[in-house]
């Protein structure tokens, strides 16, 4: 069922921009409410942002058991699965490291949810799996899914938006890393998964087969063996992360930044 035509949600169209437009507005209006506040309360914001997210995460999990078109639509990939549905996807990993690489106050994990964060999630709703393309926003499941991509997306933002993470170019070499060896972690995961019988189509992180996403199936034409296949997003991510970092260089000097930290703190003090 399509639900309500006039709010059927496809990439690119006036419902997505409006959906991600609300997100993007709400990140405008907490940098401009928070900007003179103390880091601590502009970590809790962050922190309880991706609070929030983790229990939006387990409501729209439920919504998928409890859709009674969804196992038709993804009976090609077993349909629902409980097994299949932890939070281990790229994008809920970066909902669930953001936070704590701001209570750990850790560079390299502050570094990895911001540049692979919106670059996964952006990923996710402009290449939707099946299920998610072509129908109502109002559904739980459509507002689940592109609800929490669009979170992660200003989550991530958040931790430039509200100064506590500048990006450098140093920091991209160990964000790649980071992505392959978590992605080879997680490839251990889904094998296990199928060869204990708990979920045979287990593909966290997409390392087993790309379930029809677009991007996905051009890399596995070039290296057919999973897992390697995601060996080219490793260079799409380094691709963006330099020409954000470069943005950011080039909007606010390491100068600037600095002579902005120390205004900062002398009205802390």
């Amino acid at each position: 069922m399509n639900g309500s035509g006039n709010l059927i949600l496809r990439p690119l169209n006036g419902v997505f921009f409006g959906f991600l437009g609300i997100f993007l507005l709400l990140l405008v209006i907490a940098g401009l409410a928070l900007r003179h506040t103390k880091e601590r309360t502009r970590k809790t914001v962050v922190v309880a942002a991706g609070a929030v997210g983790f229990l939006c995460f387990f409501a729209y999990k439920y919504a998928l058991f409890a859709d009674p078109d969804y196992d038709g639509l993804t009976a090609a990939m077993g349909g629902f699965n409980w097994w299949g549905e932890f939070p281990l996807q790229l994008c809920n990993i970066n909902m669930l490291l953001i936070p704590v690489a701001v209570l750990a106050n850790s560079r390299p994990l502050k570094s990895f949810g911001f540049f692979v964060g919106p670059l996964g999630a952006l990923m996710a709703i402009l290449l939707p799996v099946e299920g998610f393309d072509g129908y109502s926003i109002l559904l739980p499941r459509m507002l689940g899914y592109y609800g929490i991509h669009c979170l992660i997306i200003i989550e991530a933002l958040s931790l430039a938006v509200l100064g506590l993470y500048r990006p450098r170019f140093r920091d991209l070499p160990g964000t790649v890393a980071t992505l392959l060896l978590i992605a080879l972690v997680i490839h251990g995961v889904n094998l296990l998964l199928r060869f204990s019988g708990l979920h045979p189509r287990a593909n966290y992180f997409f390392t087993m087969e790309t379930e029809g996403n677009a991007l996905l199936e051009i890399f596995r034409g070039w290296i057919p063996i999973p897992y390697l296949y995601l060996l080219p997003a490793c260079v799409i991510l380094a691709v963006w992360a330099a020409l954000v970092t470069l943005v950011f260089r080039l909007i606010s000097p390491d100068g600037a930044h600095r002579k902005s930290c120390k205004k900062r703190k002398g009205a802390r003090t």
